[in-house]
């Protein structure tokens, strides 16, 4: 592990979220753009000039990316929708496992060329009952993988041909080789094992040397891991339940965290009073632009 330089976390933004999840920079309007999955609502914050803004989506939410014509595209409970602006009406276009009222979409990302890839999970997060599908540029929804109980962190390492994914109940990060062309996945392989005292891989994202920057859920902090799977880094913060980051700002120096209030008690929660917020620190490094969805 590098010796560590880092300043400590910034509270970006205070806030209540259930579970903030799924972060991304919106470079349009200078903004951080996450969601708080079951209360249905997208946030957004302009560190610029403090200016908070949320929107309803009328469902549960995984993830939000950017659309490349305007607008945005989301994983929600029902599937992918499209947004044709922040806080305007969502338009259901590609349902994913309708008829399974158990289960909902979780976290989701764009890859470098276009494609909308995001995962399902029971709301009891009961073994095995999800799957992580892909939606391509003309609308048309893939299961790629089954059998997936908590489908979490995605990102893509063009240089080395790789897909990284997390199945957090199997505490490990995957990789796969990633055709670009195609879009296919193949020879799936672990890359990092956690322990039970560790807590549970939750969001990642990719560096511009390769490495990724992994959310502990439970585990109170983000991990730097290497791409040969070596425990670079690690940032804690006053907060258990750290579930996903991304890099943002003007050059992509900045990294942002989301955290949660769910599956803290009574007790954990007036000790963590900055659970559900939002923070901010500036790794040393810079990260790699976001995808967007090329429907």
């Amino acid at each position: 592990m590098r010796s560590s330089s880092l300043a400590a976390p910034e509270l970006l933004c205070q806030g209540l979220a259930e579970i903030g999840e799924g972060p991304v920079w919106d470079e349009r309007d200078d903004a951080l753009i996450w969601v708080d999955i079951p209360a249905g609502r997208v946030h957004r914050y302009r560190p610029s000039d403090g200016t908070y803004d949320e929107a309803v989506v009328g469902q549960a939410v995984g993830a939000i990316v950017h659309r490349e014509r305007g607008g945005y595209m989301l994983a929600v409970e029902q599937g992918f929708a499209a947004w044709d602006r922040f806080g305007g009406q969502l338009e259901l276009v590609a349902p994913v496992e309708d008829g399974i009222p158990s289960n909902r979409m979780n976290d989701g990302k764009c890859d470098p060329l276009g494609r909308f890839w995001a995962g399902t999970m029971a709301w009891d997060a009961s073994p095995h009952a999800g799957a992580l599908y892909v939606l391509d540029c003309t609308r048309v929804v893939t299961m790629v993988l089954d059998r997936v109980t908590i489908s979490n962190g995605l990102g893509w390492d063009m240089a080395r041909g790789r897909m990284y994914f997390i199945d957090s109940a199997e505490r490990r990060i995957d990789y796969f080789a990633f055709d670009a062309e195609t879009g296919e996945i193949s020879d799936r392989r672990p890359l990092v094992r956690f322990d039970p005292d560790d807590g549970l891989p939750d969001g990642l994202c990719v560096d511009a040397d390769g490495s990724l920057w992994v959310a502990m859920w439970g585990g109170g902090c983000v991990r730097r891991i290497t791409p040969s799977g070596a425990l670079d880094d690690k940032v804690s913060f006053p907060v258990a339940n750290v579930s996903s980051c991304t890099f943002g700002g003007p050059d992509l120096s900045e990294l942002f965290v989301t955290t949660a209030r769910s599956g803290l008690s009574s007790q954990e929660l007036e000790e963590q009073p900055k659970a559900g917020s939002v923070f901010r620190l500036r790794p040393g490094v810079n990260g790699q632009r976001a995808g967007q969805f090329g429907g």
